[in-house]
């Protein structure tokens, strides 16, 4: 057989880092933190002390700790990553033997998908229906698991939908592999656990249910500081946490030593961070549902848990194939985009809404605007 050299799949989500528009509702995140609050809050006199030098492969020490005592883990735990994707490529590449399998629930960050394809695992795709709730049905996942699976891969909450993994569900899911695959992980992304809404408290991290669990996460969405890509994977697992730092110091060798000190500063003083954030995206989600509510008769939705998204679905009976692409031709128009399912392998009609990135008064034109769209595109309007 001649060799088909591997490569990434291309998915137009990569428009977010290229294609700016106006008002953008696709992103998944909310406000990006400013890098001169963080200054005028003590970050300039740390920075002062910061040596250009290589850092730990497993990361800063006080990062970790911090980092640790948020997920009821232990430091030694926790293994710093340049994002989340990076915690993601090296369990893949880890567990990416010949013949192996993974089970990931879908629709999905596409990244998350492909860089599991990408070394060679074989994907199987676990389908969660928007008309279910996104809710994981168990008795298909176990249909879906066998003895070569290594790794069944969730998020909690989901993106794009934002609807969080219940306790029941965790039960069963474990019950499952412990029948079927015993020895496969667990991998549970936590990026939007702590990006709740108003005064809701965040659930705690799953990590310390079962030693199958990984977790991983990064500063990107409930923190606000994409840019400073920087993550974390953590595992009670020695012997993958083992292969997962070799993994590190193979590829980055280390984290950049500048955005560990950022990422240090964010977390001594996250609660502040977070409760403002967090008021921030309990104001959008009231004014998201308020917007799908005076809509009812175009659009539908899932309320989500928690995160800076959701997912809305264009209703059957206004919106044929051609309305659903007369809509995002609309938005575009209008200088406004939002998610289209095609990205996270869902139904055309249905597209993630991103309610956090944008302040009040941006989002509020934002909607209109979609109202706009939604109200041309329609086949009630033709």
């Amino acid at each position: 057989m001649p060799h088909v050299p591997r490569r990434f799949p291309h998915n137009d989500i990569i428009s977010l880092t290229a294609q700016p528009v106006r008002y953008d509702l696709a992103e998944s995140l909310g406000p990006d933190l400013r890098l001169g609050g963080l200054l005028a809050n003590g970050l300039g006199d740390a920075l002062k002390d910061v040596v250009l030098s290589y850092g730990p492969t497993e990361g800063d020490a006080e990062l970790r700790a911090l980092i640790a005592a948020r997920h009821g883990a232990g430091a030694d735990d926790v293994l710093t990553t340049v994002g989340a994707m990076q915690a993601l490529f090296l369990i893949a590449f880890v567990l990416g033997e010949p013949g192996a399998e993974v089970v990931v629930a879908r629709p999905v960050f596409p990244n998350a998908r492909n860089v599991l394809a990408s070394v060679g695992l074989r994907v199987i795709d676990l389908t969660l229906r928007f008309d279910d709730g996104y809710r994981l049905d168990t008795g298909r996942l176990r249909s879906l698991l066998s003895a070569r699976t290594r790794l069944v891969s969730l998020a909690s909450p989901q993106n794009p939908s934002g609807v969080a993994l219940s306790e029941s569900e965790l039960r069963d899911v474990l019950a499952a592999m412990d029948g079927i695959c015993p020895e496969a992980f667990l991998l549970v992304d936590e990026t939007y656990r702590e990006a709740v809404h108003g005064g809701a408290v965040p659930r705690p991290s799953l990590i310390a249910q079962d030693r199958r669990i990984i977790s991983c996460a990064s500063f990107s969405k409930c923190q606000g500081a994409p840019g400073i890509r920087t993550g974390w994977v953590i595992t009670r697992d020695a012997a993958l946490r083992a292969q997962l730092v070799l993994g590190k110091f193979n590829t980055t060798i280390s984290n950049s030593v500048v955005d560990e000190a950022i990422a240090r500063s964010i977390l001594r003083d996250i609660d502040r961070i977070m409760d403002e954030r967090r008021r921030h995206l309990g104001a959008a989600l009231t004014r998201t549902a308020d917007f799908v509510a005076a809509h009812g008769r175009l659009i539908e939705w899932i309320r989500p848990d928690a995160g800076a998204l959701c997912c809305i679905r264009l209703r059957r009976e206004p919106f044929d194939d051609a309305a659903v692409a007369r809509f995002h031709r609309q938005l575009a128009a209008r200088e406004t985009r939002v998610g289209p399912g095609s990205w996270f392998g869902d139904e055309a009609r249905v597209f993630r809404l991103g309610f956090g990135l944008l302040a009040s008064s941006d989002l509020d034109e934002a909607l209109h605007r979609v109202t706009q769209a939604l109200t041309s595109a329609s086949m009630m309007a033709v």
